[in-house]
């Protein structure tokens, strides 16, 4: 977990994120969900996981030998003043997305070198700038 915020990063590929299906996020994630709300894409480290909706970013940190202790977090869309995007080199194997929320948080994932990082950044980019209601 990052020292910042509560995103999921690492230095070690073996640690990076990596795409999983939409149907093994974890049960209790959709329990944060709301009725109109839909799975878009999710990752995976060796414990935690990653959930993009068309709304938010779910978390789920994964902690201590046993692992029954989990962290959840919610960053929503609407939050996000800006992101960006590093893409995946010859020698810097790993993509990163950084996510820059109103309040000055900074939540950054880093995705092994196989995930489309582009595809992730036109998801975002097409909840990002829905309108939201006065």
């Amino acid at each position: 977990m990052a020292t910042i915020s509560n995103g999921i990063i690492g230095d070690a590929n073996l640690i990076n994120l990596k795409e999983m299906p939409v149907e093994k996020i974890r049960s209790e994630l959709t329990v944060f969900m709301t009725p109109d709300e839909k799975v878009i894409q999710a990752f995976k480290t060796v414990r935690d996981q990653v959930v993009f909706t068309n709304k938010r970013v779910l978390t789920a940190n994964v902690q201590g030998l046993t692992g029954k202790k989990v962290s959840y977090f919610s960053y929503p869309y609407s939050k996000v003043q800006y992101f960006g995007v590093e893409t995946a080199g010859v020698l810097d194997i790993d993509s990163e997305l950084v996510l820059t929320f109103s309040n000055g948080s900074v939540l950054q994932f880093d995705f092994r070198s196989e995930v489309n990082i582009r595809e992730i950044c036109a998801m975002i980019s097409q909840y990002f700038f829905i309108e939201l209601p006065l």
